[in-house]
């Protein structure tokens, strides 16, 4: 769903300009996730809010924002201008914010910072792995891709059934399939470099397409992580 297609060109680039995108995607990746966690803090400590949020379906529409944020970012990337596509991004990492403000009622804070800090190290040593490997990560990002379906489709399950075993089973497994996909979506970001050319509206577009791809691997990670580690109030 978050697949920038360059399959089809056989455009060349130096290291620095493969340097040069991945910086910029990890810079748009880790401004999002800087706007996440504002919003998401200076939400939970704002008491009214929080009420407004719990006892409304403000959250409910904040959720399926973001999801139509998502879609629309990947499916019709091509068609949106650089512009758009960035405010959206930014747009959907401060909805982020709202709905992960619902953690500080959950977690304690320090637990919370404890775990972040857990996932930025095992992101930063996954990613590296995805990109210095030489090894051809395609089939094995297919195969998490379809485990992601087989995931969703269990947590979906789950809610009826309310298990705590396999709600346990669920999230192990999560761990396992986001830290393949960081992998491979870096492995994925650095080969899009080769086929963007020097258009720099293209340009900015893939960079925000390819932060999305690793803000959403981070993130789900982050939440997995935080159900195994996290101390509840």
């Amino acid at each position: 769903m978050n697949r920038f297609d360059t399959a089809q060109t056989n455009i060349v680039v130096d290291d620095s300009t493969t340097r040069s995108f991945i910086t910029k995607v990890y810079g748009w990746m880790t401004l999002a996730l800087v706007i996440t966690g504002l919003v998401a803090i200076s939400t939970a400590s704002n008491s009214g809010l929080m009420q407004t949020i719990t006892r409304s379906p403000l959250l409910i529409i904040v959720i399926v924002a973001q999801l139509v944020m998502v879609v629309v970012l990947s499916a019709a990337i091509r068609k949106l201008s650089a512009s758009v596509a960035t405010g959206l991004f930014i747009l959907y990492s401060a909805l982020t914010g709202v709905t992960f403000s619902m953690l500080f009622t959950i977690y304690t804070g320090t637990s919370i910072a404890q775990v972040f800090f857990i996932t930025a190290g095992t992101f930063g040593v996954v990613s590296a792995y995805g990109y210095v490997t030489k090894r051809d990560l395609t089939s094995i990002g297919n195969l998490l891709f379809m485990a992601l379906i087989g995931l969703i489709v269990a947590s979906l399950v789950n809610m009826f059934l309310q298990s705590s075993a396999l709600e346990w089973i669920i999230t192990c497994v999560g761990v396992i399939i986001f830290v393949g996909l960081i992998a491979y979506d870096t492995q994925r970001i650095k080969r899009m470099a080769s086929g963007i050319g020097e258009d720099g509206e293209v340009q900015r577009k893939a960079a925000v397409l390819g932060a999305l791809a690793l803000y959403l691997d981070f993130i789900n990670l982050f939440i997995r992580l935080l159900r195994i580690f996290g101390r509840r109030r």
